[in-house]
């Protein structure tokens, strides 16, 4: 710790606006305050929600910190805080399941914070700065020679990073801790929290080694198969799921590492496709969870098998649920069709053998199972069979307070992809100085 404070005295820049960190901080500004809204109806009841509001709160203003950090230190601290912020968050129920789930959420986020504390020190002894620069900040004549040395760093730190994001095989904790925290709770952990994680790892490839340092070497290949491993393993894993949350909790396992394979791949269109998917998925996923929220508060119902007839329960609701499911399958004209996109194109135009048809593959696959996990609940749902009690159907749709959030993220996801032209042309222009 001393050795951090040290580094700082030559850090000026501690916090900086750019492009990522706008990104990131509209899309956790957005949740934060929809799920904040759905939990004025959702924990009206709860006996310790003036606690869970204080981390809430405390969680946000941390992420804010992270999101316009400036330089490797001072994003690490914050990256450490948010750990120490959101675990409360999961262990709020104080279930023996909820302790559990939060200590391993802790124990696996602070080992990760502390492979990228490995990579830090390299980064401080090779680098000109630690401060975010675009195309990195390695000084190439001290580099020389240990090139080695610094592409295991840059590694370990992708990999710290990456336990936040849930990628494999690190992301055990992610299943665990997302079912037992309250829904608004299980909503800005899968859609945004995970999210810091990503950032880091941009951070890591971008600003600080530079992506023509990485590019072509096994680092890029080993991540590339541990992105790829984990999309496919989420999904089959979500698939074969009985209980709803923890359902969306494997997906979110799966869908993160969308986003990390663009990033692994380095291209312009696959890195704006992972970027794009920050939104998108954000979004969908927030949405989906305050949908099983709202569920879970109306009726009590946790698995799928349990769901039968909830579309004629709660039409509304499950209309919304059905749109947004439909955008993390990368169907048209939904935000995640779009990103999914720029993912596959930029697999495509890599040209790196064997992988730049196996990604598209692999997000195909991925995209089907997301239709099997996801859809049979709408199906299910809407058309519950003749031997479905419609005489004791009564409609059980949630409050405005817990409606109206989910609704705005539906139709975000969906104005997402209607009029896409602004804001990808906006990633473009910040992606085109990062590769």
């Amino acid at each position: 710790m001393y050795l951090l404070f040290n580094l700082t005295e030559n850090l000026p820049i501690l916090f900086k606006v750019d492009a990522m960190s706008i990104i990131f901080a509209a899309v956790t500004i957005i949740i934060f305050l929809g799920s904040g809204i759905f939990s004025l109806e959702y924990m009206k009841h709860e006996q310790k929600k003036k606690r869970f509001y204080v981390f809430y709160l405390l969680a946000f203003l941390v992420l804010m910190g992270l999101c316009f950090a400036g330089n490797l230190i001072t994003f690490y601290l914050f990256f450490e805080m948010l750990t120490l912020a959101s675990t409360p968050l999961v262990l709020h129920s104080g279930s023996r399941e909820a302790n559990m789930a939060g200590l391993k959420y802790l124990f696996y986020s602070l080992c990760g914070a502390y492979m990228a504390l490995f990579g830090l020190y390299f980064v401080s002894k090779y680098g000109n700065t630690l401060t975010f620069s675009e195309g990195g900040v390695i000084n190439q004549e001290l580099a020389a020679g240990h090139t080695g040395l610094l592409l295991v760093a840059a590694f370990v730190m992708i990999l710290g990073f990456s336990v936040k994001a849930g990628m494999f095989p690190m992301h055990a904790w992610l299943s665990a801790a997302h079912p037992v925290a309250p829904a608004p709770a299980s909503a800005v952990l899968s859609a945004v929290i995970v999210k810091a994680g990503v950032l880091g790892i941009i951070r890591v490839i971008y600003y600080i080694f530079g992506a023509a340092f990485l590019k072509g070497t096994w680092v890029q290949t080993a991540f590339m198969v541990l992105t790829l491993i984990t999309i496919f393993m989420g999904s089959m894993l979500a698939y074969r799921e009985p209980v709803l949350k923890k359902r969306l909790a494997y997906s979110t396992v799966s869908q993160v590492s969308y986003i990390l394979f663009g990033l692994s791949a380095m291209d312009m269109n696959s890195v704006t496709g992972g970027v794009l998917h920050v939104i998108a998925h954000g979004f969908i996923k927030a949405a989906l969870f305050l949908c099983a929220g709202a569920i879970i508060y109306m009726t009590g119902k946790t698995k799928v098998e349990e769901l039968k007839g909830i579309g004629k329960e709660m039409p509304l609701l499950m209309w919304c649920y059905t749109i947004v499911s439909l955008g993390l399958i990368g169907i048209p004209p939904t935000g995640g069709f779009i990103s999914k996109w720029y993912l596959a194109m930029g697999s495509l135009e890599t040209g790196i053998p064997g992988f730049s048809w196996i990604g598209p593959v692999v997000l195909l696959v991925s995209a089907l199972l997301t239709a099997g996990y996801l859809l049979p609940i709408t199906i299910q749902g809407f058309f519950p069979g003749a031997d479905y009690d419609y005489k004791a159907l009564k409609k059980k749709e949630p409050s405005a307070l817990m409606t109206v959030p989910v609704l705005i993220l539906t139709v975000l996801t969906v104005f997402m992809g209607l009029f896409p032209g602004q804001l990808i042309s906006w990633i473009q222009q910040a992606v085109t100085k990062l590769i």
